[in-house]
C-alpha cells in the first residue's frame, strides 16, 4: 500500500497533467460537433475492426461444422443425380420412393496411402452408417476406390491406385469401353486397356465409368486421355488416363450403395 501511495506522490504532476488533458479533450469533443463526429467515427472504426476480426475468428472456428453440413448436402444431391436421368428437378419435392437404385452417404478420409503398389484408405464411417464391402467411393472430382473391410465406425477402401483394382470404364459420349486399372507407377495416372481400335479417340477425351459396372453409376468422371498406345499382342488400345482427382490430397468422400447389386449378382 505504501508503494502505491509513493507512486502517486512521485508521479503526481504527470498524473495531474494526464487528467487535465483528458478533461480538456472531453470538453472539446462535447462543445464542438466536428470533433465529436470525428471521435465517434474513429471509435466506430476501431470497434468495427475489432468486431470484424472476432467474427473472422468465429467463422474460422465454425468451418468444420459448415464443411460437415455441406458434405451432407452434397451427398443428398449426388443421390438425386445418380438416380435420375433428368437431374433438373425440385429436390424439395423428391420422395424417398423416387430413389430406387443408389444410396449415397458421406465420410471423411482419415488415412491415405498412395506410394505403394497396393494402396488403401481409411474413412470414419462403418456399418452403423450402412457401409458394406464392395461399395463405390467417389468425391467431387471423380472415383476414389471401393470399400473393402468394415467395422462399426470405420471402413477401409481399396484405392484406384492399387494394382488389384479393375473397374469398367468407357470413353465419354461413346459406347466403347475397357478395363481401368493402375500399373503401379505414377499416382496421377491410370490405364484403360482392351479398348478396340475401332474406337474414335483423341488426346483430351474424357474417361468415365461404364454402364456395366455394378459398383459405380454410369458417367462418373475419372480423367482425360493423355497418351494412346497399341498393344501389339492384343491389337487393342492401351490408354494412359490423367486422373481428375489428386489422390494424394483427399478430404470428404461419398460412398455409393447399389440397392439392386445383390439381386443382379445372384441372377448372373
Amino acid at each position: 500500500m505504501q508503494q502505491i501511495i509513493y507512486f502517486f506522490i512521485k508521479n503526481s504532476y504527470r498524473l495531474l497533467f494526464l487528467l487535465l488533458l483528458g478533461i480538456s479533450f472531453a470538453l472539446i469533443i462535447r462543445s464542438h460537433s466536428f470533433h465529436r463526429s470525428e471521435y465517434i467515427n474513429s471509435a466506430n472504426s476501431i470497434t468495427g475492426g475489432v468486431y470484424e476480426n472476432i467474427n473472422s475468428i468465429n467463422e474460422y472456428l465454425s468451418l468444420r461444422e459448415k464443411n460437415e453440413l455441406l458434405a451432407e448436402e452434397n451427398a443428398r444431391l449426388k443421390e438425386i443425380l445418380f438416380n435420375k436421368k433428368d437431374t433438373v428437378l425440385d429436390a424439395k419435392n423428391l420422395k424417398y420412393k423416387d430413389v430406387l437404385f443408389y444410396t449415397v452417404s458421406k465420410a471423411k478420409v482419415i488415412k491415405n496411402s498412395y506410394n505403394t503398389r497396393q494402396n488403401f484408405l481409411t474413412i470414419n464411417a462403418g456399418t452403423k452408417d450402412s457401409i458394406k464391402s464392395g461399395m463405390g467411393v467417389v468425391n467431387d472430382h471423380g472415383i476414389v476406390g471401393i470399400t473393402e473391410k468394415t467395422s462399426k465406425n470405420y471402413a477401409t477402401i481399396i484405392s484406384i491406385l492399387n494394382i488389384d483394382v479393375k473397374i469398367n470404364a468407357k470413353i465419354k459420349n461413346s459406347d466403347h469401353f475397357g478395363t481401368l486399372s493402375w500399373d503401379g507407377k505414377n499416382a496421377g495416372y491410370v490405364q484403360l486397356t482392351d479398348v478396340p481400335r475401332l474406337a474414335n479417340i483423341k488426346k483430351g477425351d474424357s474417361i468415365v465409368t461404364g454402364a456395366e459396372s455394378k459398383i459405380f453409376p454410369e458417367n462418373i468422371p475419372i480423367g482425360k486421355i493423355d497418351k494412346v498406345f497399341i498393344n501389339k499382342k492384343t491389337n487393342y488400345y492401351t490408354i494412359n488416363v490423367r486422373l481428375f482427382n489428386d489422390m494424394t490430397a483427399l478430404g470428404y468422400v461419398y460412398i455409393i450403395g447399389n440397392t439392386e447389386k445383390e439381386e443382379i449378382e445372384a441372377l448372373e
